[in-house]
């Protein structure tokens, strides 16, 4: 929780601007909802003693202000030319209105901005800009999504440059923004069955997120060569990472295949099966750069010391640890469990 009584302050009017988009009955409400939470992001992202977060902030208003520009414009055209509430399943207008909503939440190829903008944030501000910024966009985009050529095309390119982006980073920030570009494609996939599975997936995809950067932030991690030598007197907090990360990527004891498991089931019923095919090809390579991590941290390059010395004595990581090692490893089972009654 931020110690300033400024950023509390800015935090609820952001989480005030969500809800009013969320519950906003027209589409100049949602706009007004996504305009109040952009306007409190900006002065959370921003830093005097940071030149990077004042250059992320910079650029995370001027494409927020683009894509909120272009959907006040594609709303007052829609409605000077049409009746502004006649939305059809298959109309041109949906796929237009959903573009800046897209730019928004940073799907492929729009995606191009958010791996430059977090990479200059603080690990708090990144869990807001991966998992609570994304809410009120993909609310709107699931009134408007249909299954055609514009929405299939925007789901297999998330998922093969938000795999494929990943592959040459060093940053664990870079890695997360390029999984959440992947994680959309999966989003916007589970959207089409309808609002309940992917109310789901964005909850066990936020869990994940939440989990990994109080980890990360706790720990002080930004690269992985940090976590070759780092936490070796605390194997507990390195292993609960992995963990966290494999459950991201969607290795199957864990949390994060349960709602992947769902989507694949949809596919397979419904015949798409070239696009699920992208989608489970893009999550093996997320889940392998994950574990080419792992295996080089485990394995391969780390080397401890004849004594330890404890260096991290302020935090207190048993409560969040067994938190987390419950949530990923029983998760599943849970779910599962609940399916199956149903």
């Amino acid at each position: 929780m931020p110690n300033n009584s400024t950023k509390i302050l800015f935090l609820i009017t952001l989480i005030s601007g969500m809800l009013i988009s969320l519950c906003a009955n027209s589409w100049m409400g949602a706009w007004m909802g996504l305009e109040i939470n952009l306007l409190s992001f900006i002065p959370l992202l921003s830093s005097n003693q940071d030149m990077f977060s004042t250059e992320a902030s910079l650029k995370y208003f001027l494409i927020q202000a683009i894509a909120s520009s272009s959907l006040l414009f594609l709303i007052l055209l829609k409605t000077n030319t049409h009746e502004m509430f006649y939305f059809t399943k298959t109309s041109l207008w949906n796929n237009l209105i959903m573009t800046p909503l897209l730019m928004k939440i940073a799907c492929a190829p729009f995606h191009w901005w958010l791996p430059s903008v977090v990479e200059g944030l603080s690990w708090m501000n990144c869990f807001i800009i991966l998992s609570i910024q994304k809410i009120a966009p993909l609310m709107l985009i699931s009134y408007m999504l249909s299954n055609n050529f514009y929405t299939q095309i925007m789901i297999i390119s998330s998922a093969i440059i938000g795999a494929i982006g990943g592959l040459n980073q060093i940053s664990l920030r870079k890695i997360l923004s390029f999984s959440s570009i992947n994680h959309i494609g999966w989003m916007l996939i589970t959207m089409m069955m309808g609002s309940n599975l992917w109310w789901m997936y964005f909850l066990v995809y936020s869990i994940n997120i939440i989990l990994i950067t109080s980890l990360t932030s706790m720990t002080n991690l930004s690269y992985i060569s940090q976590t070759f030598n780092s936490l070796n007197n605390k194997k507990i907090v390195k292993f609960t990472l992995f963990i966290a990360l494999l459950s991201l990527g969607g290795l199957p004891p864990f949390l994060g295949f349960f709602p992947k498991w769902v989507a694949i089931q949809f596919m397979a019923q419904n015949t798409m099966i070239f696009t699920s095919m992208i989608l489970i090809m893009s999550s093996l390579l997320t889940l392998y750069y994950y574990m080419r991590i792992m295996y080089t941290t485990l394995m391969i390059t780390n080397s401890e010391i004849a004594w330890t010395i404890s260096i991290y004595p302020k935090y207190n990581y048993s409560k969040t640890i067994m938190f987390s090692l419950s949530i990923m490893t029983l998760g599943m089972l849970v779910s599962t469990l609940i399916l199956s009654m149903y």
